[in-house]
């Protein structure tokens, strides 16, 4: 049986937070695809690699699955992509998000190949990751009606079952002040200074003390300043980039009038990514939390809130009910991240099974939560 470990180990080695090694990882991913006799087709979304591939029966009478995976990570140092084992945990940029989901996804897809009740589509994408405004290429996939009847796209959730994920509003502001000589700041108004004060204040705004069955609060985060171009002047202008992760249920339209009620400050930009919410009794969730419970007996399953958004909104919007499921782990987007190795193989095991009681699942569609409890706050 192909080794899921040494799989995840390769694909960190890629810097695939620039664009030659995520053309090279992706090229890996293919080839090693390819070299198992499961054909894989090659998208172009903006110059970047799509990869998509399947396996099972291509009837449009029988389900169809996907596992949607990304191959970007944000940008790390050097010595995170160079892989490293210490007892369980397999450290590196990209192990827990989600490198290492992806290539169980990768060996799950090989482990499937001979089961005739499920279409099982895998789709690799680019740019889960990007700050870029426009369409992304799971949008572009899906669109495309490759969506399938429901997705799992393998962010991190400790092998819980994501049933909500925060949306985004993310906001490009500008703040003005008044320049002078840094030797006299007293004459002029620090624009900086007063970003700074503005962000405060949006910490503060009525829906930051908001919460919700999953969720004990929206998110809020500086992710960038800019401010003033010579050290011995006081800025006049300052750019910042607020990241905030709303709640289901929140609109976006009213966080931004409260934001732009805040004196002093222009919002000049606004990217908007909704929400995910999926009913607990969907037959697909209940196949997977059947699964999950095969696979992990020791571990209760739960629906969980997710803090970050994903690209599963994508198949949302088109209808189509989408979980976010992974491996466990902890410290994406940090110095030390890393996935468990033990986890990785059970979350292999649970894709299988899951794809193998899916059609039994369907068949019921009895209603109710199927034995899912849902736990407070996003576990990544």
């Amino acid at each position: 049986m192909v080794d899921e470990r040494v799989l995840a180990e390769r694909l960190i080695s890629y810097d695939t937070s620039r664009l030659e090694d995520l053309v090279a990882a992706a090229g890996f991913v293919k080839g090693w695809l390819e070299s198992r006799d499961i054909e894989v087709i090659h998208h172009d979304h903006n110059g970047l690699p799509v990869l998509v591939a399947e396996v099972g029966p291509t009837s449009p009478r029988v389900p169809c699955v996907v596992f949607h995976g990304h191959l970007d990570v944000v940008p790390g140092r050097a010595e995170q992509f160079a892989p490293r084992i210490e007892g369980d945990r397999l450290i590196g940029r990209g192990a827990y998000d989600m490198k290492g989901g992806l290539a169980a996804m990768m060996c799950a897809l090989k482990d499937l190949e001979r089961q005739d009740q499920v279409l099982v589509r895998l789709v690799c994408v680019p740019d889960e990751e990007s700050e870029e405004l426009d369409e992304r290429a799971t949008d572009a996939f899906v669109k495309r009606g490759l969506g399938g009847g429901f997705a799992i796209t393998g962010e991190p959730t400790d092998l819980h079952i994501g049933i909500q994920a925060k949306g985004v509003l993310a906001m490009w502001i500008e703040v003005h002040g008044r320049a002078a000589h840094s030797s006299t700041p007293w004459l002029g108004d620090n624009a900086v200074l007063k970003a700074i004060d503005a962000f405060r204040a949006i910490e503060t705004l009525p829906f930051s003390r908001e919460s919700s069955e999953l969720f004990d609060r929206p998110s809020i985060n500086l992710g960038r300043i800019e401010g003033g171009d010579a050290v011995n002047k006081v800025p006049d202008q300052c750019t910042m980039a607020v990241d905030v992760r709303y709640l289901p249920g929140q609109d976006p339209g009213e966080i931004l009038e409260q934001v732009r009620a805040i004196p002093g400050l222009t919002v000049e930009r606004v990217f908007v990514h909704p929400p995910v919410t999926v009913d607990r009794g969907d037959p697909h969730v209940r196949a997977l939390r059947d699964a999950v419970s095969r696979t992990v007996p020791d571990m209760e399953a739960l629906s969980v809130g997710r803090d970050g958004a994903s690209d599963a909104a994508a198949f949302l919007k088109a209808g189509i009910p989408v979980v976010e499921f992974g491996p466990a782990g902890a410290g994406h987007h940090g110095p030390e991240e890393w996935v468990s190795l033990s986890s990785l193989a059970r979350y292999r095991r649970a894709l299988g099974d899951f794809v193998r009681v899916l059609p039994i699942w369907l068949e019921q569609r009895e209603p109710g939560t199927g034995g899912l409890r849902a736990i407070e706050g996003g576990l990544a």
